[in-house]
């Protein structure tokens, strides 16, 4: 869904792109995937305390950072005539450190999720998901953006966090889903709580699990018509 504003965002940063010049865009391109391991240490030890709280909030600000930086790349890149297979190798793998270790230091964050496979399970179908897309081009085709889109996960997951960081503030705790059907904890990668967290865990695992099979589902039928 948030995949269709591309274009919208991309006029937006427009300006700004014209104002960073002949800066090599592989500065920001790097400097997204440093600040993004900040956030992710700083997301991984945050505790439900108040301090907690800020700590959250504050890696969410850092990973968006991340995510103008991660878009100005390309924009000035294509701005100075120099984008080519290398840049684009590159952002595309940034892009899928940065997937994966947003939900692997969520998953790491003990305060919050009482699985940490939960996290390493969410990177590797957002992992299956993304491959897929990237698989079609292999065999000739277009790249494929159906399903869950990297723009959605990124949405979800960051609302997930501050409504995590509400909860740090407020010294409360999540839904207890251990008195509801076994079946919940599933559905929460291993998970007994509710909470913005394994929230965005579990939407990021089920997500990428549907994008790779629309994904395959539509490479397949591509390749039948050929």
């Amino acid at each position: 869904m948030f995949e269709k504003m591309r274009d919208t965002w991309t006029k937006a940063i427009q300006p700004i792109v014209v104002r960073l010049g002949d800066l090599d865009p592989s500065i920001l391109t790097w400097t997204s995937l440093f600040v993004s391991l900040i956030g992710f240490y700083v997301l991984s030890e945050a505790e439900i305390t108040t301090n907690g709280a800020m700590m959250i909030v504050a890696a969410v600000i850092l990973v968006l950072i991340a995510g103008v930086l991660d878009a100005l790349d390309g924009a000035l890149a294509r701005n100075q005539g120099t984008d080519g297979p290398y840049g684009d190798f590159l952002d595309h793998t940034i892009d899928r450190i940065v997937d994966v270790g947003l939900l692997v230091a969520i998953g790491m964050n003990a305060a919050f999720v009482s699985s940490p496979n939960a996290g390493l399970a969410a990177g590797l179908l957002t992992l299956l998901g993304s491959y897929m897309g990237t698989q079609a081009q292999s065999v000739g085709l277009d790249r494929i953006y159906g399903g869950f889109s990297r723009a959605d996960r990124m949405i979800v997951t960051l609302l997930g966090l501050l409504i995590a960081a509400m909860q740090a503030y407020t010294g409360g705790a999540g839904v207890d889903i251990t008195s509801y059907n076994q079946y919940f904890e599933y559905v929460l990668l291993g998970n007994s709580e509710l909470n913005g967290m394994t929230a965005a865990l579990a939407v990021s695992a089920w997500g990428g699990a549907y994008t790779f099979l629309v994904r395959f589902n539509s490479t397949r039928k591509q390749l039948l018509e050929l």
